[in-house]
């Protein structure tokens, strides 16, 4: 059965794809700004077509699992709007957030105030997270095809068929995305895209921690690579006094593809290093914690070495 759910989520984002470049080619055209690395005009609706094949495992989810896909949709349909119209930022976060606590809310067992507040913002800050990094064609839908399929083979591995195959849905739906999204891609994900995709992330990677799939660091480890590009960008911009909601091109990503590496290079890096986490953290999760620990703490030094490398590079080219 999830070989099927898997098939159908991939035909029906494959097929959505072909009749929205068709038939909507020039809709919510993405142009370059200060923040892009395209230089021509793109389609942002590849969202609309992603989010289309992963509600095809609806009728195989959990009720937990309907409210996280119907409040990721809900989403959807603000960043759509936002695509076309734009939406101040604070709404757009307050929206994230609520979306997050109701979540919260609803599923989980009771718990302290602060432990649902900061559950509550790691969520809201994955809902955002995909959409910063969502700049160098194939590289926010590879992190979800591997990110999701991490999660689905954690999940059918520990019985948990239902979350199973909402994860495979999601990282099928975002292969068939990738084809027409790797460099040179003929279409974004958008804000419709992006964010319910970080919600998801989220959302699904506390949903199996709450029910005993994995451990909590578990999907932090998966999307490592999201996480601590996205977060030492954050932090090293607010320590150089920058205004962090203006536009830029200082991610990681961003400097590897300016540095000469270009789109396809940089996607396949950064593959790489997804399928380490991923493959770390599966191998891991059931471990005892010194052995959990360990590869937490090699993940780390990896990736850091990697961000310290990059920096060395920029750092000589901006002598």
């Amino acid at each position: 059965m999830l070989g099927a759910v898997a098939v159908f989520s991939f035909f029906i984002t494959f097929v959505a794809l072909c009749v929205l470049l068709a038939r909507f080619g020039r809709f919510a055209l993405d142009r370059p700004n200060a923040r892009s690395l395209h230089e021509t005009p793109v389609p942002r609706l590849g969202g609309v077509a992603v989010m289309l094949g992963a509600l095809a495992a609806v009728p195989f989810a959990a009720a937990t699992h309907w409210l996280a896909l119907g409040l990721a949709v809900a989403l959807a349909v603000l960043s759509f709007v936002d695509d076309l119209r734009g939406m101040p930022t604070l709404v757009r976060l307050a929206c994230h957030l609520v979306a997050a606590a109701l979540l919260l809310a609803y599923s989980l067992l009771p718990m302290a105030w602060a432990e649902l507040v900061v559950l509550a913002l790691a969520i809201t800050w994955m809902t955002n997270l995909f959409n910063f990094m969502d700049g160098s064609d194939g590289l926010a839908g590879g992190m979800a095809c591997i990110g999701f399929a991490a999660y689905a083979v954690a999940a059918l591995a520990a019985g948990h068929a239902a979350l199973a195959m909402v994860c495979i849905a999601l990282s099928a739906s975002a292969a068939a995305f990738l084809l027409f999204n790797f460099h040179p891609a003929s279409i974004f994900l958008g804000d419709v895209g992006s964010i319910p995709l970080g919600f998801l992330t989220g959302a699904l990677g506390v949903l199996g921690w709450s029910e005993d799939v994995w451990p909590l660091w578990f999907p932090l480890l998966v999307f490592g690579v999201f996480i601590g590009d996205a977060t030492l960008t954050l932090l090293k911009r607010l320590l150089r006094g920058e205004r962090v909601w203006h536009a830029h091109r200082s991610h990681y990503y961003q400097r590897l593809v300016q540095l000469g590496a270009g789109h396809r290079r940089t996607a396949l890096v950064s593959y790489a290093l997804m399928l380490f986490c991923a493959g770390a953290a599966l191998y891991a999760r059931n471990e005892p914690v010194s052995v959990q620990a360990s590869v937490i703490v090699l993940a780390v030094v990896v990736m850091s070495a990697v961000a310290v490398w990059i920096d060395m590079r920029w750092a000589r080219a901006h002598v």
